[in-house]
Order: structure tokens, then sequence, then C-alpha cells
């Protein structure tokens, strides 16, 4: 398995940059997701994580939160049929119970007709936050630490993160997940990112020595830049 997970930041200064309502930049953003999944194949990734919306997210103006979410279901019906002819299994993660019907509807819909699918797994994290998402699964009980994993996404652990637009934290993104995750953050704003830069992430990445918490030697402990600016960092 190869895991990687996208904070899909920089619609809104894509848009700003050339005088454009902050959705025309979440709309670009959405032919990047389709660039990206187009990539993934090829590169040996049998799990992609997107970050669409955060709990967070819902402190932004309504218009804004209501576009993205008409948006979601408009991405959602159109691309059901490619997803499906290309081996695609969507799910999602995160809360539910605050999406409007529309894009739960479109959301269900294609979880549904993709559930077969085994060629690449996307996982879209809606209304979610790793720490809500760490909060409810503690309370069940868990007694180990891969109890704990299966209460959360689901998914795999994280073998590498993107973040685009030059910022470089996690922002409540698959927190635990991340534990182990390499590192690479571009300047790139997402609607400009490209299956070429998701090329050179992944090259980057393979050409790192992951220790998890064990000992390399010194010829091991190097910084591997990443991408088109680049701060890299290996955990």
């Amino acid at each position: 398995m190869f895991h990687v997970a996208i904070i899909m930041d920089g619609n809104g200064r894509w848009a700003a940059q050339r005088g454009l309502q902050r959705l025309a930049g979440h709309r670009q953003g959405a032919q990047a997701v389709r660039r990206t999944l187009e990539a993934c194949p090829s590169l040996g990734i049998t799990d992609l994580t997107v970050y669409a919306f955060s709990s967070d997210n819902w402190r932004r103006p309504a218009t804004e939160t209501s576009g993205l979410m008409d948006l979601l279901a408009e991405f959602l019906e159109a691309e059901t049929p490619s997803l499906i002819a290309n081996g695609i299994r969507l799910n999602a993660i995160g809360r539910r119970d605050r999406l409007p019907e529309a894009a739960l509807e479109a959301l269900e819909l294609a979880e549904s007709a993709t559930a077969f699918c085994t060629r690449l797994t996307l996982r879209i994290a809606l209304d979610y936050s790793s720490r809500d998402a760490i909060v409810g699964a503690a309370h069940r009980a868990p007694s180990t630490r891969e109890e704990l994993s299966l209460g959360l996404s689901g998914a795999p652990d994280v073998d590498l993160l993107i973040r685009t637009a030059g910022e470089q934290r996690l922002s409540d993104f698959l927190l635990w997940e991340c534990a182990y995750a390499e590192f690479c953050f571009l300047d790139r704003l997402w609607p400009d990112f490209t299956g070429e830069d998701l090329a050179d992430a992944v090259a980057s990445f393979q050409r790192r020595k992951r220790r998890f918490g064990g000992l390399a030697q010194a010829s091991s402990l190097h910084s591997e830049p990443c991408g088109n600016n680049l701060a890299a960092r290996g955990v």
C-alpha cells in the first residue's frame, strides 16, 4: 500500500490573483483533483485522501460554504461514472449530519456505486476534524493502537503528506495517521497542481530514508527537497 494525503490549499488565493470570486478557485481546484486521480495509478498510489472541507470551514461566509457544497454535489454526480471506469472507490470521512441534503445524497450514491472498485481508494475528508475523530474513537474504549486506528478514518497510515500554497501545518488533518508520514510542502497553489508535481513529490519520498524511530546510518541523514519550493521534512 502507498497512501498519499493532500491538503488542497490555495484555491481562494488563486482566484484573488485573477480578480475572481473564491468559488472560481474551488472550481479550478476540482480540476486539479481530476488530474491527481489520473496520475495516481502509474505512481503506485493505492490510497489518496484529500482534505476538502474541515469542520472549522463552517466559519466561512454562508455564500462560500453553500457554494462549496453545491460544487461537491456537482463534482460527485459528474465524476462517478469516471470513478467506476477507472476502478476508483470513493469514501468520505468526517461528519455527515451537517451536510446539505443534495451533497449527502450525491456522496452516498457515489460511495454505493464505487463500492466494488479496487484499483484506488479516494477518501474525501468532509466536515472533518482529526481531533474530534480521535476523541470519538477514544470514547469507544479501544485497548490497542490498532483498535483505535480502526475507529478513526479506516485509512492506513499516511506515507506522504502534501500541502500546497506554502503553508506548513497539518490543520487538524489525519493527525494520528500522519504519525510517521513524510511531509512535502509546495508553494504551488492547488488549482495549478499537476500530475508532474505529484510525480516529483513521490520521487522525493522514494529517495528518503524512513526510520520509524529506529537508527539510520550517517550517510542516510540528509534533507531531500520536494517539488517546486521547496520545503520538505521527514518525521
